[in-house]
């Protein structure tokens, strides 16, 4: 098929040595992504019988998410050579991001949200797999494999994707979509952990974990269910503090993302708080 040509072309680059592929502001791009946009730590980390990350296993994996059915294992994503991911190759650490297909072929299941990742533009894919390269080896064995009661929708690998486009709501699309997947946990389920993206942020999908459920708010611009009527200030405080107006914790995974979100710049929150402003109103 053309595209499948046309995604082996493509991804070339990565399989190959990039020109500055390894360099600081790549790698540090990278980490920017991994480590705070897109909080891949928040599945790939185990934790501690307190449910805190446990810092020695950084991207480990080993967490078990049981939600609506399904049993996800998350794998360990460190440069560990037997149990990690440090004997892939570039290409097959960016196929498992954009065309959801683990390196021995079986697709990809959720919580990974591949649908979305598969929009991570060019640039990003590399940064994040230079990021990945300088990840400490962790010898962390996962011998339990996901289990589904559904055939695993499959997606059509990506060839290229171009740097997004330059205004601060296109930027914010691109934040709360293919890197911090805000729309993911924000958007109604149709069926099979597939999205109804025509109602995307108004909400509706329960997470169960150690707390109990909980369940993803509506995030459009609605006044009355949704957050048209908040400032720029609360949102700012509920993302990066985990906490409402009048001092209660959210319920995780909401909580568990305020220490990694602290760390956003100024302009990617400016630029996702715009982005949402644009979410049509849904009760």
């Amino acid at each position: 098929m053309r595209w499948q040509r046309v995604w082996t072309i493509g991804l070339l680059m990565l399989a190959t040595p990039v020109v500055g592929q390894g360099s600081d502001a790549v790698v540090a791009r990278g980490r920017y992504i991994v480590e705070i946009a897109a909080n891949c730590g928040g599945c790939h980390t185990p934790l501690d019988a307190a449910h805190r990350p446990i810092a020695a296993q950084s991207l480990a994996g080993g967490r078990v998410f049981a939600e609506r059915g399904f049993r996800a294992v998350a794998p360990n994503v460190t440069s560990d050579r037997t149990t990690g991911i440090g004997a892939w190759s570039d290409a097959q650490i960016a196929a498992a991001l954009r065309s959801g297909r683990h390196r021995d072929g079986r697709p990809i299941g959720p919580p990974m949200p591949v649908d979305l990742y598969r929009r991570i533009n060019d640039a990003d894919v590399v940064a994040i797999v230079a990021y990945l390269r300088t990840v400490p080896a962790v010898s962390h064995a996962i011998s339990e494999r996901s289990r589904y009661p559904f055939t695993v929708a499959t997606v059509a690998p990506v060839a290229y994707i171009g740097a997004s486009a330059d205004t601060a709501v296109a930027r914010g699309a691109y934040l709360a979509g293919p890197l911090a997947h805000c729309t993911y946990c924000h958007t109604p389920i149709v069926r099979d952990e597939r999205r109804d993206w025509t109602r995307t942020g108004t909400g509706g999908v329960t997470f169960t974990g150690p707390w109990g459920a909980a369940v993803s708010a509506n995030i459009t611009s609605s006044r009355v269910s949704g957050i048209g009527a908040w400032t720029d200030a609360r949102i700012i405080a509920e993302l990066t503090t985990g906490r409402d107006p009048d001092g209660r914790l959210l319920a995780p995974p909401m909580s568990s993302h305020a220490s990694v979100w602290q760390q956003l710049t100024p302009g990617d929150m400016a630029d996702l708080i715009a982005y949402v402003r644009t979410l049509p109103a849904a009760e």
